[in-house]
């Protein structure tokens, strides 16, 4: 901003409460989950999901395993009133989920709500209206305290009074003093302390007292002292629920509600991927997965996130940000070098941690560098945890050619090969995809046959008085073919023998690995040769793949020959 559009601004009030006890709190245990993406996330879509949409995402909250879910505004037009009386005639609703109904403090639109829940076996009324000063000055007209206090205790008692004309459902009561985040909080318990008062909660009936930051003004540390302060003050806490409704217009909604559980509340309302009004609501896969990586249970199912984001994405038609954590397309990847081999590690480590306790990975506690937890548990898979562009090392491109392709370079072939793709991404200025990670190695690296080529080759295992292997090849080289014999104790042995009698050796070998290729071709194997040039320099890396061990490792050898040219 503007040096002088900063005046216009006001920090906002601290709350006095010096012997807080939520910063010494850790979370052990989950909320009560309810779910308004068929309220608050549908409002605030630009087109709002149609009736059958709107059944695919309530089929949807019930599996992952939603007890609560507010379905909708009943009152507020046709649209919403027919959503569920659908849901009561098409028998969708399980006997253990609650269906919660939001309605503003007004007579006519309470007694449409309860039109609408004949046939409903469990419902939430939820009962709201605006307390802030903002709201009671600008949108109510300099409207008193006492004022607005008297319509909320007035909308109360109508819920109790009409709670009879639906004798076959189960009716709790639900209020909530809207911009709670910005109410003087003396204000909101009076107001709060009113309306439970009228609902005389019991033990077996207790009430939801729902405080939203309906704006988020301030920083989650305030937000947890405001509901601190309120379940403290509250009379007869154990007979009331109090509940979070966060929005994330200052970035901090799941900071704010972590938070305010450690400060005492008991219940969270939120969506999916956090869509809402503005900045959105509170992103409840967030936290309910934050929960988890601490090993605490919270009886959502978020094991198959990526086929719930289709559902969300379909329905809805937003989409989930690249970067939203858990969800995004790109949260478990890893672009950066040294990010890349520390993974890498991790990973290798764990699978070795693993074999040795006969695979049981829930007896091994995670720990992988750079992963909060195993993308395994929701649904995503390792292949696109790393990923190439420039900025990527030697590490990443072993990675992608391990686990996606079954190449198992050598550890000292990494930086050569590292460092060719890193410099074709940088060419490029792009990310590389994993297949064509693989066909630039290949390209660069694989069965090289210039200037020299292996045409054709015959061994004998039986040659010489010691055993020793005889190696008849027919090569290409300088733009002739000959003939090469040689004898050594294997086929490389000998194959670099015959080339040193043709004088084209200029080198010595230095290491040799083979393999068969995982998840290719059943009769693939893979070879990688290093020379050292005698001339000095850096040692070289070849490699050979080929249905035969032996032709593998001569491809290797006849490739790190070409490449050190």
């Amino acid at each position: 901003m503007k040096s002088a559009s900063i005046q216009k601004y006001r920090p906002f009030p601290p709350v006095s409460l010096p012997d807080r006890q939520w910063p010494d709190r850790a979370l052990s245990r989950p909320p009560i989950w309810c779910s308004v993406d068929l309220r608050d996330g549908n409002q605030a879509l630009p087109i709002p999901m149609s009736v059958e949409e709107k059944l695919e995402m309530f089929d949807l909250l019930v599996r992952v395993g939603f007890k609560q879910i507010e379905v909708g505004f009943p009152s507020a037009s046709d649209t919403e009133f027919n959503f569920l009386r659908t849901l009561v005639a098409q028998g969708r609703i399980p006997k253990d989920v609650t269906v919660q109904v939001l309605v503003q403090a007004r007579d006519h639109l309470i007694r449409r709500t309860f039109e609408s829940l004949e046939g409903v076996p469990r419902a939430i009324v939820h009962l709201y209206n605006s307390t802030s000063p903002l709201q009671r000055r600008v949108t109510f007209g300099d409207a008193s305290r006492e004022s607005i206090e008297r319509i909320a205790v007035d909308g109360a008692a109508l819920v109790r009074e009409l709670v009879p004309t639906v004798p076959d459902t189960r009716v709790d009561f639900q209020y909530s003093p809207e911009s709670f985040s910005d109410t003087e909080l003396d204000y909101a318990l009076e107001v709060c302390e009113a309306v439970k008062a009228v609902w005389d909660p019991a033990p077996d009936r207790k009430i939801i007292l729902n405080l939203p930051a309906t704006v988020e003004w301030t920083t989650p540390n305030v937000h947890a002292d405001q509901i601190e302060w309120f379940c403290r003050n509250i009379s007869g806490r154990d007979n009331v629920i109090v509940s979070l409704h966060t929005h994330n217009d200052r970035g901090t909604g799941v900071a704010a509600t972590e938070l305010g559980l450690l400060a005492g509340a008991d219940r969270v309302e939120g969506t999916l991927f956090g869509n809402g009004e503005r900045t959105g609501n509170l992103d409840i896969v967030i936290v309910a997965l934050n929960m988890n990586s601490h090993g605490i249970e919270t009886g959502l199912d978020f094991s198959d996130l990526p086929s719930i984001r289709q559902v969300y994405e379909r329905t809805t038609r937003m989409v989930v940000p690249e970067r939203q954590p858990y969800a995004g397309e790109l949260v478990f990847t890893a672009f950066s070098g040294s990010h890349q081999d520390a993974i890498k590690k991790g990973m290798d480590r764990r699978a070795a941690e693993l074999a040795g306790l006969n695979g049981d990975s829930d007896a091994l506690p995670w720990g992988v560098p750079y992963l909060t937890i195993d993308p395994r548990d929701i649904g995503r898979s390792y292949e696109a945890i790393i990923r190439i562009n420039s900025q990527s090392g030697k590490g990443g491109v072993a990675y992608i050619l391990d686990r996606e392709h079954g190449y198992d370079l050598p550890k000292t072939m990494h930086p050569q090969v590292g460092a060719r793709v890193y410099s074709l991404a940088d060419e490029l200025g792009r990310e590389l995809g994993a297949d064509e990670v693989r066909e630039f190695f290949f390209r660069e690296f694989v069965n090289v046959a210039a200037p020299l080529a292996l045409l054709d080759y015959e061994l004998d295992h039986h040659a010489g008085a010691r055993g020793e292997v005889a190696c008849k090849a027919r090569i290409a080289h300088g733009g002739e073919e000959r003939i090469l014999s040689g004898l050594g104790n294997g086929p490389i042995n000998a194959f670099v023998h015959a080339l040193e009698e043709a004088g084209l050796k200029d080198f010595h070998v230095t290491d040799y690995r083979s393999h068969a290729v995982r998840g290719g071709s059943d009769s693939d194997s893979a070879a990688y040769i290093q020379i050292q040039p005698d001339a000095g320099g850096t040692p070289l890396w070849g490699c050979g793949v080929d249905p035969s061990i032996e032709m593998a490792g001569l491809r290797a050898l006849v490739s790190a020959f070409n490449l050190a040219r």
